[in-house]
């Protein structure tokens, strides 16, 4: 990996700029895989020093937020989740056979950005996600909480953007899934959805 060999100040600016403009992202992304404010913290915090400790393998200009989501990403793999409670990680072999393809079909799953959850309240989508197995959670934080795009996703996670399509999708489904029950609880007609898109058309 090339590195830069920055002086002092120089890693302090590039730290003061290119990485503390991230924080509140950071700790989002850290509570949505700990679901614990204390650990939360403790991981951002450790996402931070490593960030220092190896600012020489950070080109400027480059994507700094995808950077430091990596590292927050292998600190919480590495330390944080051998110790936490959370479920072991899902055995993707039949899912990524069954969903690994590139006509995948889109529609029936769900973006948080679209209208499908724009009337929920947030607190039901919030525990929607916090529900989902850890790595379909992960998936679900990048793309449609944090923007990222399968390429940067790819890289964060260090898996082939074909399994971060089957990740993404599988998650979106059982999403989509919980979301529609809250949403018959609250009296919406999710039956509706299928009907005014094929009216669109």
């Amino acid at each position: 990996m090339p590195t830069t060999q920055y002086t002092e100040r120089e890693k302090d600016i590039v730290f003061q700029k290119e990485f503390l403009p991230y924080v509140d992202s950071m700790y989002n992304f850290a509570y949505k895989l700990t679901l614990d404010e204390d650990d939360a913290k403790d991981l951002v915090q450790d996402t931070y020093l490593k960030a220092f400790r190896f600012i020489n393998s950070f080109e400027q200009g480059t994507n700094a937020k995808a950077w430091l989501f990596k590292i927050l990403k292998n600190s919480f793999i590495n330390d944080f989740r051998k110790k936490s409670r959370q479920p072991a990680k899902v055995d993707y072999q039949e899912i990524e056979n069954v969903y690994n393809s590139e006509d995948v079909d889109e529609d029936i799953t769900v973006d948080l950005r679209s209208e499908t959850v724009q009337d929920l309240i947030g607190d039901e989508v919030s525990n929607a996600i916090n529900s989902l197995a850890v790595d379909f959670r992960t998936v679900i934080i990048l793309c449609d909480l944090e923007g990222f795009t399968y390429e940067e996703m790819a890289k964060i996670l260090d898996i082939p953007i074909g399994t971060v399509r089957s990740r993404l999708h599988r998650a979106r489904s059982i999403l989509k899934q919980k979301l529609e029950l809250y949403a018959k609880k609250l009296g919406y007609n999710t039956d509706n959805n299928s009907s005014s898109s094929e009216e669109q058309n």
